[in-house]
């Protein structure tokens, strides 16, 4: 499938930016505004999260091939490892750290990873796509091992001995025949390892550190207070920043009175173009004089979210991808098809609710500036700032500390950007943290989609015929596992009117959601069992182990259903990873609630690095699910978001969480996959179907339950229902 091989550094760049453009020569104070600005962000891009359509494409850099660049070894042992990626709360800093000790052969305690600074790691695509286990710790692997054959070397060396008689354990290289021996900090003095990287890394048959639950590396700081999130930063003179925001989406700025703010002490204002913004050493001075300028918006007529289908639909991306691929012959399929079923599915936009706001602090020295911020792309980043403020990268630095969660929501630099104009203009560090309110409005969502789905079935149960079309939410995971002979399959990018990007799993939630309530409705058609359905359509190994061990877990085979609790399934694979996911619901059809009980999970994703951590993001995966399954949907009329609090977004409560069983098949015959998405897209359709299996009642649209509707005894018919 075209997904497969589609550049994801192009799916991820096509995010629009916010709008500025920034006129640096000008005095950032003002006294006279003119009317007809520009302010906000161009978000009529046409682009989805994975579209590969991309503007400003980011350069590809060359990685260093020598163990310097990657790992230090001090005169005392201990061992600096470098990496472009970032700590989102995955837990990456201790599975990394995991594989380097392994090969390496020392303590973890005596590594430190330095992650996510453009100015001391190499180069870095980006922490995305469920790459870091699969590309960044194999080649930290191979660093570690060849760093070890060297240090062997080295030994060898000094001793004039055989370096096939010496062994490299627990940071020292040791002769087993004279029992002499010599640490690595000894051997290195401190001094840099230049050997290019080649060796062969140890099979997952034979760790001894990775393939184990080792703790959280830096855990005790979290739970404690003591980690220093971007918005915990304070520097000497340091200022606060709040921005100007738009009444609505592409609103124009017709008038701004800036007169009675200027008046405050110690409140400036900053306009640079289509930018406002003030500030203050005291951040709620900040805020509170943003809400007193006197300001007047035009808005433009926009699409709601009453006519969002249709729109996608019919309004296809100018410019954008349309991803088309065929198998075997449509027509010979359809007229061999005994049954025929089409149906159409929708996904809603959904919003990434970080449990840290966007946030960045900003210093210039000169021409040099530095910006700490939580980012998924500290590169894309850097390069963004040096081309916005029109100075070389080399001179500018982004730094992002261990940050409290994105899920594919923090790609773009936008509070870098804001923070780094406010502190130009005040010649003053400057730290501006988005509001909850700035996050569910100007960040951008999980893309919306309408998929549509037509289908036949043998009289043997095999499907014959698959046609799949996916409006605008993105191609990754769009292609069936399941043995069909005749296919068309296609992606059609949209013009979204909110701004989208990368969600975690990126369509593959969507198509997933699709793809698998079609195969239980193909199942109901020709009156078979779900689970079998399924088994009799696909040969894949792997996705046949991953369903029969969640069945099994939750007890497909014993299972009973009735009209008030019953159990569905679903199951998929994207990013090398396959999972299985059963769901068992409760539903009271008196007044349309619907409640998740148990959720019984198997995924394989090849060598497992560390289990508890894994064990962990299957676990955060399924119960962040529930919320774009039952209930979360941004809200939307006329370029305006009518949810933009927490207080209208529910996110799943500790109420909501059901009894989770969770199967790791360990495959360490297989290289590790990454595991950070896909045990997140199984959960919505085996929801959808054990609620089917209840009530009778199909619900083909996400969220499934915002109201009471659809399950309450009275109305059958309705498209939703409601979640307890």
């Amino acid at each position: 499938m075209k997904d497969e091989s589609l550049s994801e550094d192009q799916q991820h760049n096509a995010i629009s930016p916010l709008g500025y453009r920034f006129n640096l020569d000008r005095r950032a104070f003002f006294k006279v505004l003119g009317s007809g600005v520009v302010v906000g962000l161009s978000i009529r891009s046409g682009l989805s999260q994975e579209s590969g359509k991309v503007s400003n494409p980011h350069s590809e850099e060359e990685l260093p091939n020598s163990i310097a660049a990657w790992i230090h070894i001090a005169a005392d042992g201990r061992v600096t490892v470098y990496t472009g990626k970032v700590e989102m709360g995955q837990n990456i800093r201790t599975s990394l750290s995991q594989q380097v000790a392994e090969e390496l052969r020392v303590p973890l305690s005596s590594i430190q990873l330095v992650m996510g600074d453009t100015h001391l790691t190499p180069f870095d695509r980006g922490t995305f796509g469920s790459r870091t286990t699969p590309t960044m710790g194999s080649w930290l692997r191979s660093i570690a091992s060849s760093a070890r054959s060297l240090l062997i070397d080295m030994a060898a060396e000094r001793w004039h001995a055989d370096r096939t008689s010496l062994v490299a354990s627990d940071g020292l290289i040791t002769e087993p025949r004279t029992n002499r021996s010599i640490s690595y900090g000894e051997l290195t003095r401190g001094q840099h390892l230049v050997r290019v990287v080649g060796a062969a890394i140890t099979p997952a048959k034979d760790w001894r550190i990775a393939g184990t639950s080792v703790p959280k590396l830096d855990g005790r700081a979290f739970v404690t207070g003591k980690h220093k999130y971007t918005s915990d930063m304070k520097l000497p003179g340091m200022l606060h920043g709040r921005v100007l925001r738009p009444s609505a989406f592409q609103a124009t700025l017709v008038s701004l009175d800036p007169e009675e703010i200027e008046k405050i002490p110690g409140v400036q204002v900053v306009r640079d173009s289509n930018f406002v913004g003030v500030l203050s050493a005291d951040e709620y001075a900040a805020a509170n004089a943003l809400k007193r300028l006197r300001v007047q918006w035009k808005a433009v007529t926009q699409p709601s979210e009453n006519e969002l289908f249709n729109y996608l639909r019919n309004n296809p991306a100018v410019g954008g991808d349309r991803d088309r691929h065929v198998v075997g012959s449509v027509d010979k399929g359809r007229a061999s098809a005994e049954k025929k079923l089409a149906q159409t599915y929708t996904v809603a936009y959904i919003a990434h609710v970080p449990l840290e706001p966007r946030a960045a602090l900003a210093e210039w020295n000169g021409d040099q500036l530095t910006v700490w911020t939580g980012t998924q792309r500290p590169f894309a980043v850097r390069d963004d700032l040096a081309q916005t403020f029109r100075i070389p990268k080399e001179n500018v630095r982004v730094v992002v500390p261990d940050t409290g969660s994105a899920y594919g929501g923090k790609h773009v630099g936008d509070a870098a950007i804001e923070a780094a104009r406010l502190a130009k203009t005040a010649a003053k560090p400057v730290k501006l943290v988005w509001t909850r309110e700035e996050e569910f409005t100007w960040a951008y969502f999980r893309p919306a989609g309408v998929i549509d789905v037509k289908s036949g079935v043998g009289g043997d149960g095999n499907v014959v015929v698959w046609e799949f079309d996916n409006y605008n939410s993105g191609p990754a995971a769009i292609g069936t596992p399941y043995n069909i002979a005749n296919q068309r399959i296609e992606f059609h990018a949209a013009d979204s009117p909110l701004r989208q990007g990368s969600y975690r799993g990126l369509a593959a939630t969507a198509n997933h959601f699709a793809r698998e309530t079609h195969m239980d409705e193909l199942a109901h058609l020709v009156g078979m069992d779900s689970l079998e359905f399924r088994l009799k359509n696909l040969t894949e190994p792997r996705l046949r182990a991953v369903l029969q061990t969640a069945a099994n877990r939750i007890g497909w085979k014993e299972s009973k259903n009735s009209s008030t609790r019953a159990i569905g399934i679903a199951g998929g694979t994207e990013k090398g990873g396959y999972v299985a996911t059963c769901a068992e619901v409760a539903v009271d059809r008196a007044n349309g609630t619907v409640k998740i009980v148990r959720v019984a999970e198997a995924f394989e994703c090849g060598a497992i690095v560390n289990p508890q951590g894994l064990k962990n993001q299957i676990e955060g995966a399924i119960v962040q699910a529930i919320g774009g399954a039952l209930f979360e949907g941004i809200h939307f009329k006329n370029g305006r978001i009518l949810n933009p609090h927490l207080a209208g977004y529910r996110v799943p409560r500790f109420s909501d969480t059901p009894l989770i069983a969770i199967d790791m098949l360990d495959r360490k015959d297989l290289p590790s996959a990454g595991a950070g998405e896909t045990p997140i897209v199984g959960l919505a359709p085996a929801v959808g179907n054990a609620i089917f299996a209840a009530t009778g009642i199909r619900l083909r649209s996400l969220p499934l339950a915002p109201d009471g509707s659809a399950l309450r005894t009275e109305s059958s018919h309705a498209p939703f229902c409601h979640v307890q």
